[in-house]
């Protein structure tokens, strides 16, 4: 659609045709057809890398308020190693859970960072999904031990699932456990990996079950109370905690104290929700550990100025708050593709 602005300058008026901005869209489908998981790890390696280097601009995620824990999120970022100016509108409405709505839908628009002209506007769902998932691997990849055989996935809903496609690809696990909300949900959900990934996987009777013994715990879920706990865990494992409850957290303040913490973003992990997580907020105002006892950001590891595990019997904790960079070079990806595949619609604003 063109449109025609008219402004009035005293009793004269006058026309003024901008130039037609043609915007690409992106649908969920297109979306899936076009992002792999092993260049989407290297992409947020890179991201990551970028940002705890000062070398992207990324303010902290901002929200407007529906009800307690429903929120409407804001997240721009621009990351010039990618060439991508971008924000992601993303919705959590943790009440869709059982439903046939996720809990997490999204929408990104991609601006021409030169000019500021709209490019690109793309579903976000899968996108919020997978690079969460793929930074999860990434920290698998920096912080679990090479021969780490059990992988426990606490949660049933998307994010539960893109873990296991991405963690999986990244250690060789003989063993794959599920737990959920219900006994029924995680059978259900192990027998559609089981075929999904081509290996089997088994269902747990319980969060405690699945992470007793596990090498590597992958924490996806809304719970107010933890489902990561200390007691449970053995010496050596590695926790993914990517969950998020503005009414509690996943992973015990016992775990948080006696880890190796790694986040993607210190000032965003710390600051206060929408942005941050209790998981780190609440022991530090319990006074178990003060914010010093955040170990590095996870784009430090990458860039090697900080170290990762240092022994074996070590236990490694990465949690995850999601940042807009991660979204930023997804969005690359994605929009890199589609050009070359000539994919999408393309509409005239």
């Amino acid at each position: 659609m063109r449109v025609a602005y008219v402004r009035s300058v005293q009793h004269d008026r006058d026309t003024i045709s901008p130039e037609v901005a043609e915007v690409l869209i992106l649908s969920r489908a297109d979306v899936l057809a076009l992002i792999g998981l092993d260049a989407l790890v290297a992409a947020v390696a890179a991201a990551m890398a970028d940002l705890s280097a000062g070398r992207a601009s990324m303010p902290q995620r901002t929200a407007a308020v529906v009800r307690e824990g429903t929120i409407l999120g804001v997240m721009p970022s621009y990351l010039p190693s990618a060439g991508t100016l971008a924000t992601k509108l993303v919705s959590l409405f943790p009440g869709n859970a059982g439903t046939d709505l996720p809990t997490h839908q999204a929408l990104i628009a991609v601006f021409d960072p030169e000019r500021g002209t709209p490019v690109a506007v793309m579903d976000g769902e899968h996108i919020t999904a997978t690079r969460t998932a793929a930074c999860s691997a990434l920290a698998t990849t920096l912080l679990a031990r090479q021969d780490a055989e059990v992988l426990a996935i606490l949660g049933t809903g998307v994010q539960a699932r893109s873990h296991a496609h991405a963690v999986t690809r990244v250690r060789g696990f003989r063993e794959i456990r599920v737990a959920g909300r219900t006994v029924d949900a995680a059978s259900a959900f192990a027998a559609s990996l089981s075929i999904e990934l081509g290996r089997t996987v088994t269902a747990a009777a319980s969060f405690d079950q699945a992470v007793l013994g596990a090498d590597v715990v992958c924490a996806c879920t809304h719970s107010p109370d933890p489902v990561v706990r200390r007691s449970q865990l053995g010496p050596g494992a590695h926790v993914n905690s990517v969950g998020v409850n503005q009414a509690g957290r996943e992973v015990d303040g016992e775990t948080v104290r006696d880890a190796l913490v790694v986040v993607e973003h210190r000032a965003s992990a710390l600051a206060p929700f929408p942005a941050g997580s209790n998981d780190l907020l609440w022991p530090i105002r319990d006074g178990l550990v003060g914010p010093e006892h955040v170990h590095a950001e996870i784009g430090e590891l990458v860039g090697g100025t900080r170290p990762g595990r240092t022994d074996h019997e070590q236990l490694t904790l990465y949690k995850s708050v999601g940042v807009a960079v991660q979204d930023a070079a997804a969005a690359a990806l994605v929009l890199d593709a589609a050009r070359r595949r000539h994919v999408g619609t393309v509409v005239e604003l």
